[in-house]
């Protein structure tokens, strides 16, 4: 139960809200920790999305997710005509789940998240790799 005193109002956020006090100004180890696993996944998956003929996949900063330009990709395969279709193949057909760039504004895109372990990273990338083929 929390003292009175610290749940009153006009006491100030430090006092009402100690978990994010502590998430601001205590040890910033984990954070740090984090911050490095995904620098490596985003350098691990921008140079794999590269070497698939037909995607071109910018550097990014401060993001969980690569952008990729996959045109070139789309205008290969049969059947599929834009970045939505390629999202629903993808998914379908590979097990691959990606967000069509389309949805933010940048049709011919996938939007595809690291946030997630490099064994499932890397199962991720072999699949859309044979899909692209």
């Amino acid at each position: 139960r929390v003292p009175a005193a610290r749940r009153a109002p006009g006491r100030g956020a430090h006092r009402r809200h100690p978990v994010g006090t502590e998430a601001l100004l205590g040890d910033q180890t984990p954070v740090r920790r984090m911050v490095e696993a995904y620098r490596r996944r985003h350098d691990h998956i921008v140079p794999a999305l590269n070497e698939i003929p037909g995607v071109h996949c910018p550097r990014s900063d401060g993001t969980f997710y690569a952008f990729p330009d996959v045109r070139e990709a789309i205008a290969r395969l049969d059947g599929i005509d834009n970045d939505r279709q390629l999202a629903e193949a993808l998914l379908h057909r590979a097990g691959v789940a990606v967000v069509p760039g389309s949805g933010f504004g940048a049709p011919g895109r996938l939007r595809v998240s690291f946030a997630a372990d490099m064994h499932t990273i890397e199962t991720g990338l072999r699949r859309l790799r044979e899909f692209l083929r």
